[in-house]
């Protein structure tokens, strides 16, 4: 099976390691120092053990061999994805295509492709990129998977690298995944990028948890079907279980990086003016990491 991963972020090069255990992997970046870097050293994952795990990936700054691809995973952040899907759309409609962006607003925009397959992944794990070639796994979290359009048959061969390091799960309704991950990057991304704190600050400082707390109550007025599934407790395990991470909002904040606050935090305030709701802190913090970022009228 040869998977070809677009984009070699930390997401992208932590999958672009564990696929690399069983399948033929090629990555596509988008720099040819990177392409070097990679030939040159190999793919490294520093583990949660301490250990180092060293992976040889077939690497590319063209997109020629994707045409032959079992399954192209397409791992750029969205503010990349628009030039990404230049190049899908001129693939064969029988090679299946997997996303796993955060947020929401490649949910539509992905199904408008040709594919006849096309399926969303939702990443609960933490991976910080470290270099051009290694990338730390910094969190044990699920990949769940949903096929939206097509069947799963190839998405599930994706159990052959299964483990407790790499859990993966299927669900049914990918845009209801998709929502739910948002919600909880809502409660952490701004946050950590506006304050510039690791995500377990968030529950450490009283002032801190007091904001993630009017920021979950704000969300939960705004989607109450949502409060039987998310919980404050949840909220604050999840902040337990990573509290070590650096938000890959912060990341970007901390390279000067255009952050995904427009598709995850943007996305979710425009749900809830649908529905007549508003999202005042929400809101606010959503203006706070343009404004870091230097958005200009």
């Amino acid at each position: 099976m040869n998977i070809v991963i677009i984009g070699a972020g930390s997401v992208g090069m932590l999958m672009s390691s564990f696929l690399a255990e069983k399948y033929e992997v090629t990555l596509i970046v988008r720099r040819l120092k990177q392409e070097e870097a990679i030939r040159k050293h190999g793919l490294y994952r520093n583990n949660l053990d301490g250990t180092i795990t060293k992976k040889y990936v077939n690497v590319t700054t063209t997109y020629n061999e994707i045409a032959t691809a079992s399954l192209v995973i397409v791992a750029v952040k969205y503010t990349h994805l628009q030039e990404v899907f230049l190049q899908l759309q001129k693939l064969p409609q029988d090679i299946p295509i997997l996303f796993v962006q955060n947020g929401l607003a490649h949910f539509e925009e992905a199904l408008k492709l040709p594919q006849q397959t096309i399926g969303f992944g939702s990443c609960q794990f933490g991976a910080q990129k470290v270099n051009d070639y290694t990338v730390i796994h910094n969190g044990i979290g699920v990949l769940k998977l949903a096929v939206e359009r097509g069947n799963d048959e190839v998405f599930q061969l994706l159990r052959g690298i299964e483990s407790e390091l790499f859990p993966l799960q299927f669900v049914d309704d990918a845009e209801k995944m998709l929502f739910e991950k948002a919600l909880y990057n809502c409660f952490i991304n701004p946050l950590t990028a506006v304050l510039q704190v690791k995500n377990g600050e968030l529950i450490n400082n009283i002032h801190a948890k007091k904001l993630l707390k009017d920021l979950y109550e704000e969300l939960m007025n705004a989607f109450p079907e949502q409060r039987m599934i998310v919980s404050f407790e949840d909220v604050v395990s999840l902040c337990e279980k990573t509290a070590s991470n650096t938000s890959s909002m912060l990341q970007d904040r901390l390279m000067n990086k255009k952050t995904e606050v427009e598709s995850i935090v943007g996305a979710i305030i425009k749900k809830a003016e649908l529905k007549g709701k508003s999202l005042p802190t929400l809101k606010t913090l959503y203006h706070l990491v343009l404004s870091l970022e230097g958005e200009k009228t």
